[in-house]
């Protein structure tokens, strides 16, 4: 059994609330997530927002939490979890696959979008998306399909580049451009602007992209549904208990905000090309 897996059962086994009645298992939700970090951390993350919502849904909420993106997307899809934390890629796969709804979408620094920006160095020779004809790209994680789909809607097919590298976090991304190990890569903004005055120059900017969301089972009820979105966006920041919980999530997160399907339309539209599910 590999390090990553015994975190992950250890978690599942050890780190949730002591069993209750058969009455409150059969009550209680279903939480889950994209995997973005080793379990004990995810679980780290989303245990003030269980508790939380706990307390305002009046029956317990449990994590669920999947081994990777696939199989969060299979969870709540198939009705194995009842909500979960998930990209944006993710939302409309389950969405397609089991009538998965979407509940409300994170707010960042203020913003209920992001978008993606291609890079290269500052003093770099390429000043438009057709100079990458030929050059060396750099991707984060393989299954990030939004960030392949962007540099092919911005005009460049990846069979017209000169290679391409996935390469894991953000941080490996700007560093390996600044290093000149790559002639470009694929940043989200907030990373782009902490690293804008370092060296690095932005060559193209996506259109504005709905960001990770909560999303629920098909299968779950519409007065469910509804009372959870309250839940979540009854959540304030200025408000310091609800600080901590949204910050658990993540520390640029300000709270969550209304959503609906179609404001994922554009997202649809890039991924067109790639989408085989």
């Amino acid at each position: 059994m590999n390090n990553y897996f015994s975190v992950f059962v250890f978690v599942i086994v050890c780190g949730l609330p002591e069993k209750g009645t058969a009455a409150e298992a059969v009550n209680e939700l279903r939480l889950g997530s994209v995997a973005m970090d080793i379990p004990a951390v995810m679980h780290r993350r989303l245990t003030p927002l269980t508790r939380y919502l706990t307390s305002k849904m009046n029956r317990p909420v449990v994590l669920m939490l999947s081994a990777n993106m696939p199989a969060a997307i299979t969870d709540v899809a198939s009705d194995k979890v009842d909500l979960a934390y998930l990209t944006p890629v993710a939302y409309l796969k389950a969405h397609q696959r089991g009538n998965a709804q979407i509940l409300v979408k994170t707010v960042t620094n203020h913003k209920d979008s992001f978008q993606l920006m291609i890079v290269v160095r500052k003093d770099s020779p390429i000043k438009t998306v057709a100079d990458l004809a030929g050059k060396s790209f750099a991707f984060g994680d393989k299954a990030a399909l939004l960030q392949r789909a962007v540099v092919v809607g911005a005009g460049m097919p990846l069979k017209k580049l000169g290679s391409y590298h996935f390469i894991g976090h953000y941080d490996n991304i700007v560093r390996g451009v600044l290093n000149g190990d790559f002639d470009a890569g694929i940043l989200k903004d907030t990373k782009v602007y902490a690293w804008q005055k370092k060296g690095i120059r932005v060559l193209y900017r996506s259109p504005h992209l709905p960001p990770y969301n909560i999303t629920a089972s098909g299968k779950l009820d519409a007065a469910t549904r509804k009372k959870l979105i309250q839940a979540f966006l009854e959540l304030d920041i200025r408000n310091p208990a609800h600080k901590k919980i949204i910050r658990s999530l993540s520390g640029k997160y300000d709270g969550f905000a209304p959503t609906s399907d179609k404001d994922y339309d554009i997202v649809r539209k890039l991924i067109a090309p790639f989408d085989k599910s």
